[in-house]
């Protein structure tokens, strides 16, 4: 049976990827990592700095290649696939949240969220609706006119969520989101995260250090030596 017909959002199977392949400074950061993420479910990635939690979710989310293994989105296989699909199928099916937000500066709030489906060839009407619904869900509505440098780092946050779900996709990836805020915040924003993935019942991939908030997901997985295994 497929991982489609499944409920499997990701599908990680045997994923090998080195730098400085072939030469005597080579590193080897995954060796053979498996992972299935089910629709609706969020999986906390835990594993120390450098271990090769933002290497996997790259992959994960077809900005990178394994050097060998098979990645699968939505029960399609992505290996051999054009670099059009692949980006075809990243826009649709995947958002990202990184550590800092990456909101264009010269941008609104509402602006920033509208922008990705606008790439999608979604209608300024629509677009601008599903932004103010976004913002609206995660509490900062009234901020949606205001850039990103006037707006606080848990509101800055909120809005990189707001547009990893744009274009509502199918599988949220997150690389140490609450990273650069306080605990309050950080837990503020999280519960907002949280919020926002349930609400829409979309599957997530969270690389934390946080095992409090790894705690809070509904399953942990660890990186050790470039596999993945269960907590």
């Amino acid at each position: 049976m497929s991982d489609a017909a499944t409920g499997t959002v990701l599908h990680l199977a045997g994923i090998e990827k080195a730098y400085n392949k072939g030469k005597p400074n080579e590193v080897q950061v995954l060796r053979g990592a498996g992972l299935r993420v089910a629709r609706g479910e969020v999986v906390a990635l835990v594993a120390p700095s450098g271990a090769g939690k933002s290497t996997l979710l790259h992959i994960a989310g077809l900005l990178d290649t394994p050097d060998a293994g098979r990645v699968e989105i939505a029960g399609e296989a992505m290996q051999g696939r054009s670099d059009r699909r692949r980006t075809a199928v990243r826009r649709a099916e995947v958002g990202f949240v990184y550590q800092f937000h990456h909101l264009l500066p010269e941008f609104s709030a509402l602006e920033n969220i509208m922008l990705p489906q606008l790439a999608n060839g979604v209608t300024k009407t629509q677009a601008e609706a599903r932004a103010r619904d976004l913002l609206e869900s995660v509490g900062i509505a009234p901020r949606a006119a205001h850039r990103p440098a006037a707006l606080s780092g848990g509101e800055q946050q909120r809005v990189a969520f707001c547009r990893a779900m744009a274009n509502a996709p199918r599988l949220l990836l997150a690389d140490e989101p609450t990273g650069n805020l306080d605990p309050d915040t950080s837990d503020r924003v999280f519960d907002a995260l949280m919020a926002l993935v349930r609400d829409t019942g979309l599957s997530a991939l969270i690389a934390t250090h946080n095992l409090e908030l790894a705690a809070r997901m509904d399953r942990r997985v660890e990186m050790d030596a470039g596999v993945l295994r269960p907590a």
